[in-house]
């Protein structure tokens, strides 16, 4: 059979047959299905903002030199408060270490850290931020990021470097302001057994 009788044999049989059609099952104009992924990700995007409540920024710091000392003291407190954080006399109720933690991992923990250790009515903290001495160059980046957002936390009512036995220059003290709490059971003790007139 020649290859023409072929193809008018398969055209006899194919007379009846006609073509299936695929309907769409959700029809959209062009550029929608791309307008409604990207406002997704918008959504998304934001949503993911406001869960974040930490303010503490990674953007521009001045890089510190590894032996520099910190020193923050707020308006308020104490001379001989700080000069007794500074030399290490207050014991330390809670320690957090940023070794090896990238400039994020640590943002989020400092900040974490500093909310946990206000629930739970600690004022005298540790912060080990390293000297930066394994880095490639002779900067100490978390201990600069360290003095940047201590700074932007209300709760840090002063900081200052450790003692050599407690890190020296690669950590650093921290003291945290009175909880609510703890102000009102001091006000409660000192008002016990006074008569206030009226």
């Amino acid at each position: 059979m020649d290859t023409s009788d072929e193809n008018n044999l398969f055209m006899q049989e194919m007379v009846d047959v006609e073509p299936i059609t695929l309907k769409k099952k959700v029809t959209l104009k062009k550029g929608v299905e791309s307008q409604l992924s990207l406002r997704a990700r918008r959504e998304a995007a934001v949503k993911d903002l406001s869960k974040d409540s930490n303010h503490l920024s990674t953007d521009h710091v001045e890089m510190l030199d590894p032996f520099y000392l910190l020193e923050f003291k707020r308006p308020g407190v104490q001379v001989g408060v700080f000069k007794k954080l500074k030399r290490g006399k207050y014991s330390a109720d809670a320690r957090l270490d940023l070794h090896r933690m990238t400039v994020e991992v640590a943002r989020k923990e400092v900040f974490s850290f500093i909310k946990d250790c206000v629930s739970y009515d600690i004022r005298s903290l540790i912060i080990v931020h390293g000297k930066g001495n394994h880095s490639h160059n002779t900067e100490a980046q978390l201990k600069s990021y360290i003095n940047k957002w201590l700074p932007d936390l209300d709760e840090v009512q002063a900081f200052a470097s450790a003692q050599p036995q407690h890190g020296g220059l690669g950590a650093v003290y921290v003291l945290l302001g009175k909880s609510e709490k703890k102000k009102q059971e001091n006000r409660d003790r000192l008002s016990r057994g006074r008569i206030f007139a009226g």
